[in-house]
């Protein structure tokens, strides 16, 4: 796959098989991750991995929209050290994290972290050191089935300016 069509074709997966991710796929998306744009290159970023069902349901159950993280083989919860831009670097990372998995043929979905209530519970349930806050939680894992094609997407002439709004 290149890189237009692992761009056009991932899709959030909420459903995984059961088969374990081996640490090597793992070590190879994390490494697309670190090397996200970061502002000034300050790279605030940390990666826990989850592979652990009882830590995965801890952290599930905090949660208000990713309940289906319990269910994915490998959980990725990516931190950042408060920044100035640690939100925007986090999310470079997270975007790396999404599509690396994507193109090697695994689902994932990003779970909502900053500015969620579940930030510091997550935080201590991970050991995570408190000058760091939760930006996403990543499930991923083979999908139990090939996601569809988005729906409401917009179309491109509706959303692109030539020169000026």
């Amino acid at each position: 796959m290149d890189i237009f069509d692992i761009l056009k074709t991932r899709r959030s997966v909420r459903r995984f098989k059961a088969d374990p991710v081996p640490r090597e796929m793992i070590e190879e998306i994390i490494d697309c991750a670190r090397l996200a744009p970061s502002a000034v290159n300050i790279q605030p970023w940390e990666f826990i991995v989850v592979t652990e069902p009882e830590r995965k349901k801890a952290v599930a159950d905090l949660t208000d929209h990713g309940k289906f993280i319990k269910e994915a083989p490998v959980l990725i919860a990516v931190f950042c050290r408060k920044s100035k831009y640690f939100l925007e670097d986090g999310s470079a990372a997270t975007e790396n994290i999404l599509l690396a998995a994507w193109a090697i043929g695994l689902g994932s979905c990003w779970v909502a972290g900053d500015k969620k209530p579940y930030v510091d519970l997550v935080r201590d349930t991970l050991s995570v050191p408190v000058d760091y806050t939760l930006v996403s939680l990543i499930p991923l894992g083979y999908p139990v089935e090939q996601p569809s094609t988005p729906i409401g997407k917009r179309a491109l002439p509706e959303l692109i300016h030539w020169e000026q709004f």
